[in-house]
């Protein structure tokens, strides 16, 4: 890692060290290098959450014919593929995380005939469709899992089963070790039909699969294949890195920090994820989707994995440690949420970005993720004043940009769902007094179409879950009609990405002070491009000579919404004033 960087986060008083050695030592990083880039190398991903985003029939509830009306909102928006949140035949315990039926569409979604005439109308907008997959573990109504609990041949061990331990007490059998699910309480469930407990890391109606079975890994690549023949593009890896768990069942350590035994944060999870194993399998599955793609032809067949994990955990995603097994295209990039939030500084951002290109094996590619249906929305947590801020960042940074639904015209959390309509079942889980500290329902409310009856989501009496009150203002006509709007600028970025220097350049990163961004991108014989965010509410000045091979003169190209610049302002390379919270993306003339 670069020196300038573990300075910053040991001594960060020593600031004007840091800008020093930042701009003499900055990071350089192409995205790939190659003239030819493959389909999803610089596209924007946009994660679509079903249930939320437009109600085709009335019911309040977002389906797969909904979906395939607004398609071309995503074409418009210059997207160009998009993933899906599971549309599996589930109990919807955790909303789809919880699978009864890999092969078929929740009946609340629709058909698939439904999935198919969706597929039609994402293959004429040239969208690419990637499918949300879950691996780790099932419902406890599939049709596996009931096998399972018989004992009938075949399936006696496609789940993780245990006797447990001997009750002192000579009471019931206790659980075999102090494994926490990740939902809080034990991991482990006395099931008393089969007489044994089962692994569940998430909640108890989601055992886990058991990988060291064979029979599950063909089972899950018959699942993946009969998807891939049905026209997707790829697969979104759920919680991948809880694959697999040590065979010797031991304790797990305590981490001294938590003093709730039933908590996720009361150990250690050394023993539960991260094991090499689930490496092995990202590398299979890859094989699978190289293979699917070199024996059926058309576009590349791509895999994105879910793991919040360590970062040098994170890389080993990419590749195996010899680089001989490819592994996954896009292992998600979470650091722009989980090390930056509204009081972040400059060369917190600087330095987190860097992060992630500095562990980045060089012939990979960068991603950016900055929202999904677990996390606050990037306005609730960066402050809405800073909406445009971060799609500036996101769509010239390295790489691949994914957009959480919403995001493109500004959506914010809406915060007071009531006790009584929450679904979230890490929320129910707790009580009516502290379920919003634990509730993903905010981030997950219905997109805000118009200032129609229920924004245009449904016409429903009742949605499945309420509408933001704030959609009478923020709502995706409005911003269509305004002159300027986040869906606008949006809409700019989205299209600027498709610059050669934007897609494959080489990017250099310079924390100007405490609360201002600067970066460039350059590309041999091509314009080169600079960006300018200002995270603080003050007026800034920035000299951007910093950047020596900057042009004097600079035209802007992007300005954030509320911004006194608009596009085709020229701008002088050192007498540069910005406004308050503004993001700019300057052209060299």
């Amino acid at each position: 890692m670069n020196n300038h960087l573990l300075l910053h986060r040991q001594q960060p008083g020593l600031y004007r060290i840091i800008l020093l050695l930042a701009i003499s030592a900055t990071v350089h990083c192409t995205t790939g290098g190659s003239d030819t880039r493959d389909w999803w190398q610089n596209t924007v991903f946009y994660q679509i959450y079903p249930r939320s985003f437009m109600d085709s029939d009335g019911d309040g509830v977002g389906d797969l014919r909904g979906i395939t009306s607004k398609l071309q909102h995503l074409a418009d928006a210059g997207i160009g593929a998009t993933w899906l949140s599971p549309i599996f035949r589930s109990p919807m315990v955790d909303f789809g995380y919880d699978i009864a039926d890999y092969t078929a569409i929740q009946p609340e979604y629709g058909t698939m005939e439904d999935f198919d005439g969706m597929m039609l109308e994402a293959n004429r907008l040239g969208i690419r469709i990637v499918l949300d997959f879950v691996p780790n573990h099932s419902s406890d109504q599939c049709e596996w899992f009931q096998r399972s609990v018989a004992r009938e041949v075949g399936y006696d061990d496609f789940y993780v089963w245990h006797d447990g331990l001997v009750n002192p007490d000579g009471g019931d059998p206790l659980p075999p070790n102090n494994w926490q699910s990740v939902f809080y309480g034990s991991a482990w469930t006395f099931h008393p039909q089969r007489g044994q407990f089962y692994l569940h890391q998430f909640t108890k109606e989601q055992p886990d699969l058991n990988f060291r079975n064979p029979a599950v890994v063909q089972q899950m690549d018959d699942v993946m294949r009969f998807w891939l023949g049905k026209g997707v593009a790829g697969f979104r890896i759920d919680a991948v890195n809880h694959l697999f768990e040590v065979e010797d069942f031991l304790d797990e350590p305590l981490t001294g920090t938590d003093l709730d035994p039933l908590s996720y944060g009361y150990t250690h999870h050394y023993y539960t994820k991260d094991l090499p194993e689930a490496y092995e399998m990202v590398y299979h599955w890859r094989s699978l989707l190289d293979q699917w793609t070199q024996e059926h032809g058309g576009p590349m067949r791509i895999m994105m994995t879910e793991a919040y994990a360590n970062i040098s955990f994170t890389m080993k995603y990419y590749r195996s440690a010899d680089g001989i097994r490819a592994g996954s295209h896009m292992p998600f990039n979470f650091l722009l949420i989980t090390d930056l939030n509204q009081a972040s500084s400059a060369p917190d951002f600087v330095f987190t970005i860097n992060k992630w290109l500095t562990y980045m094996p060089r012939d990979q590619n960068a991603n950016w993720v900055v929202g999904n249906h677990d996390q606050h929305r990037v306005g609730s947590r960066f402050g809405k004043e800073r909406i445009d801020l971060i799609s500036v960042l996101l769509m010239t940074l390295p790489g691949i940009a994914v957009t959480y639904y919403g995001e493109e015209i500004g959506m914010v959390d809406y915060k007071d769902i009531p006790w009584e309509d929450t679904k979230d079942p890490t929320a129910r889980n707790t009580n009516n007094q502290v379920y919003m500290d634990f509730s993903r329902d905010p981030e997950r409310t219905p997109f805000q179409w118009d200032d129609s009856t229920n924004a245009g989501f449904s016409t429903a009496v009742k949605t499945w879950l309420p509408i933001n009150p704030n959609y009478l203002q923020l709502n995706l006509k409005n911003q269509k009609q305004a002159e300027k709007s986040h869906y606008k600028t949006y809409q700019q970025l989205v299209k600027l990405r498709q610059h050669e220097t934007l897609q494959r350049g080489t990017i250099q990163l310079i924390p100007y002070n405490e609360e201002v961004v600067t970066f460039v991108r350059e590309l041999p014989d091509r314009d080169s491009f600079a960006i300018v965010l200002n995270l603080s509410p003050r007026e800034q000045p920035v000299d951007l000579s910093i950047f020596a091979h900057l042009s004097e003169q600079l035209t802007v190209v992007v300005a954030s919404s509320s911004s006194s610049f608009t596009t085709g302002d020229l701008v002088r390379r050192d007498e540069l004033l910005i406004g308050p919270y503004d993001a700019l993306v300057l052209q060299e003339e």
